[in-house]
C-alpha cells in the first residue's frame, strides 16, 4: 500500500558532528539533527540480519522511493498519450532517461524529466525536479495492475494557478511525502525564497528508518562480540509494548500535523506530531473512514487497540503482509466456531461475503485505485446510516438496498443493538443535532472511551459555540490523555477573551511538545512580562519551540495563517497583515486567506485595501455569498449605507439561509427609515427561523418606529413567552 507520495535528494550534508548530549533535565528535549553518517544502510544490517533483511527486500518499504532507471519504472513511456480534465500528457524516452510533456504552473506544456518514482502496487507515481530545491509529484500516476496510465482525481479539475495543481504545493514531495517516504529527513525550508535544500541519509524505509540510527549499535556489537546486551535505544523491537510500537508506526501512518524540525528518535509521538482528530470532510460522522486519513486515527477508536492488539500482530513487521490469509489473521483472537460460521455471519461459508474484514473493515479507494480499509474494527450500523448518513457494511455490499433495508434486516438477524456505542454520541454532534452536545460533553469526559474519541468529542463541541463551555475546557486542561489536554487548548486558544489564559501556564511545562505549543500559542494574548515568573524559564523555551514549529511549517498556508493569528492575538496588526500576505503568496487563490485579510486591512484602517481585496473575492467567486457580507459590514461601518445595501441584496439571493443577512439588512433600511422595505426583508428571514431572537426584536423596533404599535406589541409579546426571563422584553412593552 502506497501511503504518501515521496521523492529524493542527495545526501552529501555538510552539518557540524552530531555530539551527543545529556537530555535537558524535564519535559525539553535536545532537538538534535542526526548526522547521516549515523545511517550505516541496509546492507550493514543485512549481515546480521538476514532473515529480516530478505524479508523487507523489495517490499513496500524499501520501494518506497528509487531513482528513476530502466528496472525501477514500470510504466510505458513509449511515446504514450493520457488525457484527463482537458489536460494531454505525453510519456517518452530520450536514450534512457524519461520525460513527460505536461501542462506546468504557467499552463502551458513543458518537458520534465522524471528523477523519482513511488511505490510498486496499485499505483507507482513518478516525480520531477523544479527550481530551487522543489520536487513534485505528477497527477497522472501508472496502474501497475491494470497496466494503464490513469488521473489520481479524475473527477477533479485543477487549474495550473491552484496550490493543488501537481506543481505547487499540493503534490510537492518536499512537504507531503518526503518526512515518510525516505529515512532521516531533513525538509530544510527557507520562507524567505521559497526555496528546498531538503536532505536524507537513505532514499527509502531501510532499516534504520524504523529501528533508528544503527552507528552505536554496530560499535557496541563489534565492541562487546557475543557478550553484546542492547542498550534499550534502538526503537520497534521485542521488548516495545503495543500501544508503543502503535505510536512508533503511527508516525507515518496517520494525518498529522508536526512540531519538531526533524523526527530524531527523542521523546514520543506527541514529541514530534498531533494527529488529525475525527471532525466533518475528513471523517465520517461517526468516526469511520472519509478522507486519506490513513489508519492511526482508525485503529486507535477500536476495541482492539484498546486490548493491546498492535500492528505486528496482523502484519510481518518487514514484509508488510498480512500474517495469514482470509478469516486465519482473525482467529488467532476470535474463536472460529463462533465467528468464522453462516451462524453468526449469515453468508455462504468460504465466500467473498463470509470474510470478517468486509463486514468489520469496509474500504474505500483513494488516490484512483488504492483501496485502503477502515481499522476501527466496528459492527456494521445501518441504524445510524438511516440517521446521520454515514455508510454501513451492509448496503456497502448490497448495492441494490438502501440503508432502510440494511437496518430492517440487521435486526432482523441479530436483534436491537443492545450497548451504546461512541458513535451514537459523536455522529449527533458531528452533524450538528440540536442536542448533540449533551453526547459529546458525556464522551470527553468518559475515560473508558478511546482517546481519540474523546479527544475528537472536544473539538468537536466547539460547534456549540466554545463559549458556553469554558469550564468543562478548563477542567480537560489537566486530563490524563494529552490528546484531550491538547484538543481543549485549541478550543480554548480561539476565543476572544484571555480571561482563563493563566490556566495554560502550567502546560508551558507538559510532557508533551505538541501540547507546550499549542499551550504557548493560547498564550499568545499574555505580554511576556505578564508571565509569571515561576513559568519564565519555561516560557523562554517553549517560545524556541513555538516559532521553530511555524518555521518547519511555514510552507504550509496554514503555519503562515497560524503566525498571523498569534500576532493577532498580541495585536501586532501590521505582522498580522504581513504574515496573511504572506499565506496568499502561496496559495494566490486561496478567497477565505483573502478575505480575513481583507478584515485585517479594515482593522487597520486600510479602508482602499480592504475594498479592493473583497472585490478581488468576488471577481474570483462571484457566487461566494460570505464576502459580499462581509464587504457590506464594512461598508455600512463606515457609513456607506447604499452601498451596504446593495452587498446584502446580493449576499441575500445567493445564501437565503444565512437569518443574519435579513437582520443586518433589515438594520439598514431602518436607518435610511425605509420602514415597508425592513418590514419586508426581515417576514422573509422569518419565514426561514419563525422563532429567531434578533429578527423578532428588529421587527418589534421597526413596527414601533414606524407608528405601528399594535403589531409591535404582538410581536413583544411573542418574545416574552419564547424568553421569559429577559426583563428586556417586558421593558420594551411597557415603553409601547
Amino acid at each position: 500500500m502506497i501511503l504518501f507520495i515521496t521523492i529524493f535528494f542527495s545526501s552529501c550534508d555538510k552539518k557540524t558532528e552530531y555530539k551527543e548530549v545529556e537530555k535537558d533535565k524535564g519535559v525539553f528535549l535536545s532537538g538534535k539533527i542526526i548526522p547521516d553518517s549515523h545511517f550505516l544502510g541496509d546492507q550493514k544490517c543485512k549481515e546480521c540480519h538476514q532473515d529480516e533483511f530478505k524479508k523487507w527486500k523489495g517490499s513496500h518499504h524499501d520501494k518506497a522511493m528509487q531513482i528513476a532507471d530502466s528496472i525501477s519504472v514500470l510504466a510505458d513511456f513509449n511515446n504514450k498519450k493520457f488525457t484527463s480534465q482537458g489536460v494531454t500528457s505525453r510519456f517518452f524516452k530520450k536514450g534512457k532517461e524519461f520525460y513527460v510533456n505536461t501542462d506546468g504552473p504557467d499552463g502551458k506544456n513543458h518537458d520534465y524529466k522524471i528523477i523519482y518514482v513511488f511505490g510498486l502496487t496499485p499505483l507507482q507515481q513518478y516525480i520531477v525536479q523544479f527550481p530551487d530545491g522543489h520536487y513534485q509529484c505528477l497527477r497522472t500516476a501508472w496502474d501497475s495492475v491494470k497496466n494503464k496510465w490513469f488521473d489520481l482525481y479524475p473527477d477533479f479539475k485543477v487549474v495550473h494557478s491552484e496550490w493543488l495543481h501537481w506543481s505547487r504545493g499540493g503534490l510537492n514531495w518536499n512537504n507531503m511525502c518526503s518526512d515518510c517516504h525516505s529515512t532521516n529527513v531533513r525538509k530544510n525550508y527557507d520562507e524567505e525564497t521559497h526555496s528546498y535544500n531538503t536532505k536524507f541519509a537513505i532514499i527509502n524505509v531501510n532499516c534504520e528508518a524504523c529501528h533508528g540510527s544503527g552507528k552505536q549499535h554496530v560499535t557496541d556489537v563489534e565492541k562487546m562480540g557475543e557478550k553484546y546486551v542492547s542498550d534499550g535505544s534502538f526503537q520497534m523491537t521485542t521488548e516495545t509494548g503495543p500501544k508503543e510500537l502503535v505510536d512508533q508506526c503511527a508516525r507515518c501512518h496517520m494525518r498529522r500535523e508536526q512540531f519538531s524540525e526533524a523526527f530524531n528518535f527523542e521523546g514520543t509521538m506527541l514529541d514530534h506530531y498531533y494527529p488529525q482528530l475525527l471532525e466533518e470532510r475528513l471523517y465520517q460522522a461517526d468516526g469511520q473512514i472519509l478522507d486519506e486519513d490513513y489508519v492511526y486515527g482508525s485503529f486507535t477508536q477500536s476495541k482492539m487497540y484498546q486490548n493491546d492488539v498492535t500492528c505486528t500482530n496482523c502484519h510481518d513487521a518487514h514484509t508488510l503482509k498480512l500474517k495469514f490469509d482470509g478469516n486465519k489473521l482473525c482467529a488467532q483472537c476470535h474463536i472460529p466456531e463462533k465467528y468464522d460460521t453462516p451462524k453468526h455471519h449469515f453468508h455462504e461459508q468460504n465466500t467473498e461475503s463470509s470474510k470478517c474484514i468486509n463486514c468489520h473493515m469496509p474500504g474505500r479507494f483513494y488516490m484512483g485505485n488504492d483501496f485502503r480499509r477502515d481499522h476501527s474494527f466496528r459492527v456494521p450500523r445501518p441504524d445510524l446510516s438511516v440517521k446521520y448518513g454515514t455508510p454501513n457494511a451492509c448496503a456497502g455490499c448490497h448495492k441494490d438496498k438502501d440503508d432502510v433495508w440494511a437496518a430492517k434486516n440487521f435486526t432482523k438477524l441479530f436483534g436491537e443493538v443492545d450497548s451504546i456505542h461512541y458513535s451514537e454520541k459523536l455522529a449527533p454532534g458531528i452533524t450538528m443535532q440540536p442536542n448533540g452536545h449533551v453526547g459529546l460533553i458525556e464522551l470527553m469526559n468518559d475515560t473508558h472511551q478511546p482517546e481519540i474519541v474523546r479527544a475528537s468529542a472536544t473539538k468537536v463541541l466547539s460547534n456549540y459555540n466554545a463559549q458556553n463551555f469554558v469550564e468543562e475546557y478548563i477542567t480537560l486542561l489537566n486530563d490524563d490523555s494529552a490528546l484531550v489536554r491538547g484538543a481543549s487548548v485549541d478550543v480554548l486558544s480561539t476565543i476572544n477573551s484571555t480571561d482563563y489564559t493563566s490556566y495554560f501556564l502550567p502546560l508551558l511545562e507538559d510532557p508533551k511538545r505538541s501540547i507546550r505549543v499549542k499551550a504557548f500559542y493560547g498564550l499568545a494574548g499574555l505580554s511576556e512580562s505578564e508571565v509569571p515568573e515561576v513559568y519564565k524559564d519555561s516560557y523562554s523555551k517553549v517560545k524556541k519551540e513555538f516559532f521553530l514549529h511555524l518555521k518547519t511549517n511555514a510552507d504550509f498556508v496554514g503555519a503562515r495563517i497560524k503566525k498571523g493569528d498569534y500576532y493577532i492575538k498580541k495585536g501586532n496588526n501590521e505582522e498580522a497583515i504581513k504574515n496573511y500576505e504572506n499565506a496568499l503568496a502561496i496559495d494566490e487563490i486561496n478567497n477565505q486567506i483573502r478575505i480575513n485579510l481583507a478584515t485585517l486591512y479594515y482593522n487597520g484602517k486600510q479602508y482602499a485595501k480592504a475594498e479592493e481585496t473583497f472585490k478581488e473575492v468576488i471577481r474570483q467567486e462571484p457566487q461566494f455569498g460570505p464576502v459580499y457580507y462581509s464587504l457590506a459590514l464594512m461598508y455600512a461601518e463606515l457609513n456607506r449605507v447604499d452601498d451596504a445595501i446593495i452587498q446584502l441584496k446580493k449576499a441575500v439571493k445567493i445564501m437565503p439561509e444565512n437569518i443574519r443577512v435579513y437582520y443586518n439588512l433589515g438594520l439598514l433600511y431602518d436607518k435610511k427609515q425605509e420602514y415597508e422595505n425592513a418590514e419586508k426583508i426581515i417576514v422573509s428571514g422569518l419565514k426561514k427561523e419563525a422563532t429567531n431572537e434578533g429578527l423578532l426584536y428588529v421587527l418589534a423596533y421597526v413596527y414601533s418606529k414606524s407608528e405601528q404599535k399594535e403589531k409591535a406589541k404582538n410581536i413583544v409579546y411573542q418574545l416574552i413567552d419564547l424568553y421569559p426571563n429577559n426583563q428586556q422584553y417586558r421593558s420594551f412593552l411597557n415603553q409601547l
